[in-house]
């Protein structure tokens, strides 16, 4: 693969940069509630040497009853700087799912205006796996100075996702699983309809993948878009169940260099809770 430092590193490219004073590594894992796995517990007992904890569900907006939506601006501020993440820091984003959460860390620091972030590639399973080094002692932490700039365009509200549908000009990607896309498998959010955004595209996160969990190239990733029907003729909008897995797709667009795009950040946490808004199954 070719490194980014704007969107994907390989383990390689870290390891050689483990070092740099200025690199900051974030382990990023989240799972979903049936996946039966706890990202803090597993950092804890180890994690890529220097990794501080993001904790998704944490650097939030809390104030919303839906889950882990995108902080405000000064929350965000207040707990990078705690963390010594700030200005002039290349940041590397990893979970331990391979390429899951990471995605959204990595969009969420795009939407405050930070570009230099990456992905880590394979993520902690692919570092394990090549026997490089790991860590359960939490880093030693000094405040860093950090500026911020919301990029309002990369992100979107139910209002503007329902106008998106209604008139047609974006195309809009849905990262969930097929089952659920088309409503043939439950939710795993209580009280959730079953279906899919009328209008909206399947484009399975897993299928943006390689078996290892490593994103696949970006003449693959073209491929497979086609493949799924995607007009990428057209801005789009990204959706999933929460807005974690569809910042996968973001990642995947921005490899191949479609930057014409924003995340819904409700997803269908929101949109599957309001029986006024339409939803289409098949």
């Amino acid at each position: 693969m070719t490194d980014d430092p704007k969107t994907l590193v390989s383990t390689e490219w870290l390891a050689n940069h483990l070092s740099d004073p200025d690199l900051r590594v974030l382990d990023a894992s989240w799972y979903l509630p049936d996946m039966g796995r706890d990202g803090r517990a597993e950092y804890d007992r180890g994690h890529i040497p220097g990794a501080r904890f993001f904790d998704i569900d944490e650097i939030s907006d809390t104030r919303s009853a839906l889950p882990h939506m995108a902080p405000p601006v000064e929350k965000f501020m207040s707990r990078m700087r705690a963390m010594g993440v700030g200005d002039g820091h290349q940041v590397v984003v990893y979970d331990g799912h391979g390429i899951f959460s990471a995605a959204r860390v990595w969009w969420l620091f795009r939407l405050m205006g930070k570009t230099d972030v990456a992905v880590l590639d394979g993520g902690y399973p692919k570092w394990i796996a090549e026997g490089r080094p790991t860590e359960d002692l939490p880093p030693v932490l000094k405040e860093r100075h950090i500026t911020v700039q919301r990029q309002a365009h990369m992100v979107r509200d139910v209002t503007q996702v329902a106008a998106a549908s209604k008139l047609g000009d974006h195309t809009i990607l849905d990262a969930r699983g097929p089952g659920r896309f088309k409503g043939e498998e439950p939710e795993p959010r209580e009280g959730m309809r079953a279906g899919h955004i009328p209008g909206s595209t399947n484009v399975h996160y897993a299928t943006l993948l390689n078996e290892d969990g490593t994103m696949k190239s970006p003449e693959a990733l073209r491929t497979q878009f086609e493949v799924a029907g995607a007009d990428l003729t057209k801005p789009v909008i990204t959706t999933c169940g929460s807005g974690v897995t569809a910042a996968i797709i973001s990642l995947a667009l921005a490899r191949i260099g479609h930057d014409n795009n924003s995340l819904y950040d409700g997803s269908w946490a929101e949109w599957g809770k309001f029986d006024q808004l339409a939803v289409e199954t098949g």
